[in-house]
């Protein structure tokens, strides 16, 4: 299936402003057009796909330039009136989605070249991301309005209530098993940059790991594996992940390309202007001065004068030294999806069904490509959790992975870790708010933003999230 002019430009080719009017909805590659808006909508959401796995975890510090709304989720105040406390850009995304699936068969019955099976696979694909645009939304917000529909005209009701977080993952399981994909774009820049059934699987297992249902987890991720498509990169090529990306792990990618006005904006965020740093923690685990740690090491963290910083989207090599080229700057991807994490998404499902001589295997295996030596973990499900979420806070530093990777361990076995939760995270903020923030992080409502106040004034069904509403 190609429809595209070539790769260079695949995510250039958006739809017109003003998505629906009867002159659109006409050929295939209007569809395809609007598919490219929803994957642009999301190369716009990085920096926020950052914010949202990171700044409320233990790897991320603030600088003196870091912006207060981010200051002010660091230090665990979330409130109403904070701009991350909107949802809006997620929504966005949605709607591109749901006109997809709404109008691809309507423009089936009018464009005679437009197959049953690129009509199924382009709806597939945006049911595939307005699926992933769901499971961030119910771990940043835990229940939202569920819309299934366009708001392409004024008979929509866009103004519905919250549905709960854990129906909407039921019901976005069912669409991702009904999902059908090809399984080669014919390039790599879209095999790693748009929606494949590997990713369809790493998303599936990924909420299944949410929901602790490790058996049925198991079960995707070995359909990546044994795929036999995807492979660590070797170690001696470790950073190539990162700079030029779309590397042998890579499994989905959101794309830059500074050439094509296409930027990442974490460059300048990391780098230029310094809003995130690597916390104490980050910098004790990633032993920058032991040379044994000098792959993951070197490539996420930069040490310099003025503080360590994040390495992993500016840095042209792992050197610590050489900073991506002007030309390059922005062109870092943000990776959503990559092997690695799929071989400790199966360590974590396996020891939590105490299968621990197979977790261990797959923990020294991720260490070895780190150049690391292997490990010993007790044959406790508690042990291996915490030897995962170390092996996880190494490779995937920064990846927008920690603060998702934190909150499902404390939720694990109603809640039985929530004082591992707040030891981790209490070490972060100055001594001062130590309490206050022990205090907040001991009810599970408060680990979930609050929803803005400009989206509780405009919709009149939405109530507040329970630890917000007085």
């Amino acid at each position: 299936m190609q429809f595209n002019s070539g790769c260079e430009d695949w995510l250039n080719n958006m739809p017109p402003d003003g998505l629906v009017f009867d002159e659109f909805w006409e050929t295939k590659e209007n569809v395809q057009s609007v598919i490219m808006g929803a994957y642009n909508q999301l190369t716009k959401m990085d920096e926020k796909f950052f914010i949202y796995g990171e700044i409320r975890g233990d790897m991320v510090a603030r600088t003196v330039n870091t912006p207060t709304p981010l200051q002010m989720i660091i230090s665990g105040n979330l409130f109403p009136e904070n701009q991350y406390s909107d949802w809006s850009d997620f929504y966005k995304v949605i709607n591109y989605c749901n006109n997809v699936i709404k109008y691809a068969p309507e423009v089936r019955k009018k464009d005679i070249t437009f197959t049953e099976l690129q009509m199924q696979s382009f709806i597939s694909e945006a049911t595939v991301i307005r699926a992933l645009m769901y499971f961030y939304l119910v771990r940043i917000f835990k229940d939202v309005p569920f819309v299934l529909e366009p708001s392409d005209n004024d008979n929509v009701n866009f103004f519905l209530p919250k549905t709960d977080g854990n129906v909407i993952l039921l019901a976005i399981k069912e669409d991702l098993l009904q999902a059908r994909l090809v399984s080669d774009y014919g390039n790599l820049l879209e095999n790693k940059g748009r929606i494949t059934p590997a990713a369809v699987n790493a998303l599936l297992a990924d909420i299944c790991l949410w929901n602790f249902e490790y058996e049925e987890a198991l079960i995707y991720l070995d359909r990546i594996i044994n795929t036999g498509k995807y492979f660590l990169q070797p170690s001696v090529s470790w950073f190539e992940i990162f700079n030029p990306g779309n590397s042998l792990e890579g499994i989905f990618e959101l794309q830059f390309d500074d050439a094509l006005g296409q930027t990442n904006t974490l460059y300048s965020r990391t780098w230029v202007q310094n809003q995130y740093a690597s916390s104490d923690y980050t910098i004790e685990i990633l032993a920058l001065l032991d040379a044994g740690e000098n792959i993951r090491g070197r490539g996420s963290v930069s040490r310099e004068q003025t503080g360590y910083k994040v390495w992993k989207y500016a840095g042209a090599l792992p050197d610590q030294i050489t900073v991506r080229p002007s030309s390059s700057s922005g062109s870092a991807n943000f990776i959503i999806y990559r092997y690695a994490d799929i071989l400790l998404m199966k360590a974590e499902a396996l020891s939590q069904l105490e299968r621990y001589g197979e977790a261990l295997s797959i923990i020294n295996e991720i260490r070895a490509r780190a150049l690391m030596s292997p490990v010993v973990v007790g044959d406790t499900p508690d042990d291996f959790e915490t030897a995962i979420l170390l092996e996880r806070a190494k490779e995937l530093a920064f990846e927008g992975k920690r603060w998702f990777d934190l909150l499902r361990m404390a939720r694990r076995n109603d809640y039985a870790n929530r004082g591992k939760l707040i030891e981790i995270l209490v070490q972060n903020v100055p001594s001062t708010q130590k309490l206050v923030l022990a205090t907040k992080l001991n009810n599970p409502d408060g680990w979930y933003f609050p929803i803005s106040s400009s989206e509780l004034e405009r919709n009149k069904e939405l109530v507040q999230n329970p630890y917000y509403a007085n």
